[in-house]
């Protein structure tokens, strides 16, 4: 039904429209100004609903693509004694589609920013420059998860990072600027890292000739689906040409280049992730943003480097992935391990919610590292099912430092006689963070676990011990703040208004959707991810 639509334009767009009536509302029209911006995101939410309900689940390729012509930058055409030479440039076009990985990144993007954006009903300065930053931002994670062009991919991930520098340098708390800075420099770092790789694969793997009855055309292209057509489906092109079939060949990339090119997307996207030890940027950025930040930072953001990891790092270069994936399951027991050893180490509630998020991005290492359909389907799982937990867990940090001014576990006790409804939810999320049976936590912690278990069951025993202390601090935490005694001050606060319910309810019935009927996920990525293992099994079994 959406076959003949620009739908995957028009989310992406969708909230350009609310930043143009933003710019001509007065910024002391706080109620009016939040109002067009919920109402704004959430037209996305009804058309990636509507996306993913028309989604094909019986087929692994790219659907709903959309591609124009946008930019050729023409390049001198001299080229060794080609006399014949039409044409010769860089090529980066518009390209939109979605697959089974994507699809579900998508909506979840439109879902946390929904909710974040109700979240924001304790904001209390500059509301209409944070609403037109916050859309901002929308707009480039939209991007990100269906951009097929590196060019494009690489714009929309950098316009998220403006955004959210002054969305937490302004709206943060006391050491805000510090933290702004410090995510600026570390994911500054990764783009120029990831920059220069996609350089070198565009001016190799990207290079194509056409020939024609009018002569010969050369160019550079960005697409995603030309790389991979030249890496892996011609065994002719320049790229997979040695000295001996063309001495001096510029564009040839041996098994050197491809093993420096997967670790620099390694570093560049583990950074965002993060992976240890790129990591301690985010925990400032957890510590001091505003909760609606952090709710799309945790829920969204991380998800950006792991979707980066796969669908470059992995896919386009699936030998080395292959090889190395010893070395991508301890780095993600090392996550998984130090990030809930240092969770239980916590008296800051939002410290504790930062190195679960670490933790817990382990998991989808292992997924990973295990190179096989089960493991795949797990670390998809964790992607969604963490994004939904943590969304969650801080939009209720952020209710309830509104009513007591601290985060601080030793300064809380005994708000479940007073705010029942709000520590419930807690509780709730809590229980999908290590991993309940019927909540989302559990699915797709099993699912990383049996996929790693079948190719190395010594690392899988030890990353399960995570799960362990996973239980120990969520319970350390939520026990705290929910029950003891209850300071004299606590005893007058009202409990959760509607507008912080919604999305607290929202939130937690996709979580235990996710639990009890995992095939909503499952069938639209499955397909997907089967081709994704058929793939990588298929170029190993040729590399080796």
């Amino acid at each position: 039904m959406l076959d003949n639509w620009p739908i995957l334009s028009m989310i992406t767009f969708s909230p350009l429209l609310g930043i143009l009536v933003l710019l001509f509302i007065p910024k002391d029209k706080g109620r009016t100004l939040k109002t067009v911006a919920i109402v704004t995101t959430l037209v996305p939410l009804l058309l990636s609903g509507l996306l993913y309900a028309d989604f094909k689940q019986d087929t692994d390729e790219m659907q709903y693509k959309e591609e124009v012509n946008w930019i050729q930058v023409p390049l001198n055409k001299e080229v060794g004694e080609i006399s014949s030479l039409e044409s010769f440039y860089y090529e980066f076009n518009y390209t939109m589609a979605v697959d089974g990985l994507s699809l579900p990144l998508v909506f979840l993007t439109a879902l946390v920013t929904a909710m974040a954006a109700l979240a924001t009903v304790h904001l209390k300065k500059r509301w209409k420059s944070f609403y037109i930053w916050f859309l901002m931002l929308e707009v480039g994670m939209f991007g990100v998860f269906m951009a097929r062009d590196l060019f494009l991919f690489f714009l929309y991930f950098e316009l998220t990072l403006i955004p959210m520098f002054f969305l937490i340098g302004i709206w943060g708390y006391i050491n805000r600027e510090k933290a702004a800075n410090k995510f600026l420099l570390y994911n500054g770092i990764g783009s120029a890292i990831m920059l220069l790789a996609f350089l070198i694969i565009v001016n190799t793997a990207g290079f194509t000739m056409l020939q024609s009855d009018t002569g010969t055309t050369f160019f550079y292209s960005g697409s995603v689906d030309v790389i991979a057509k030249n890496l892996f489906q011609d065994p002719e092109s320049f790229v997979n040409a040695t000295a001996e079939i063309i001495p001096d060949n510029p564009f040839y990339m041996s098994d050197t280049m491809k093993w420096s090119l997967f670790f620099m997307l390694l570093i560049a996207f583990g950074i965002k992730l993060p992976i240890f030890p790129f990591h301690t940027w985010m925990l400032k950025v957890h510590q001091e943003a505003h909760p609606s930040v952090v709710m799309i930072h945790s829920g969204i953001l991380l998800k950006m480097g792991a979707y980066g990891l796969i669908r470059f790092g992995v896919l386009l270069f699936p030998v080395q992935a292959k090889e190395w994936a010893v070395g991508l399951a301890i780095l993600g027991v090392v996550n998984i391990l130090y990030g809930a050893i240092l969770a239980f180490r916590q008296k800051d509630f939002k410290l504790i919610l930062a190195y679960s998020s670490i933790s817990h991005m382990g998991i989808v290492l292992l997924g990973l590292a295990a190179f096989n359909e089960i493991g795949m389907q797990g670390a998809i799982f964790q992607l969604i099912s963490h994004g939904l937990i943590s969304a969650l867990m801080f939009l209720i940090v952020g209710s309830l430092y509104e009513r007591t001014q601290t985060t601080e576990v030793d300064q809380l006790g005994g708000l479940a006689s007073a705010l029942p409804f709000i520590c419930g939810i807690l509780m709730l999320g809590g229980m999908a963070s290590l991993g309940l049976p019927l909540l989302s936590g559990f699915m797709s912690e099993l699912l990383s676990f049996l996929g790693l278990f079948d190719t190395m069951p010594a690392i899988t025993i030890v990353g399960t011990l995570g799960v362990v202390f996973t239980a120990v601090y969520v319970l350390r935490g939520i026990l705290k703040v929910s029950y003891g005694p209850m300071p004299e001050a606590f005893r007058s606060f009202k409990d959760a208004r509607l507008i912080e319910a919604v999305p607290m309810i929202a939130l937690a019935a996709f979580i235990i959707l996710l639990g009890v009927y995992p095939a909503v996920l499952s069938q639209t990525v499955h397909y997907t991810v089967s081709g994704f293992d058929q793939w990588i099994q298929s170029i190993v079994k040729v590399g080796g």
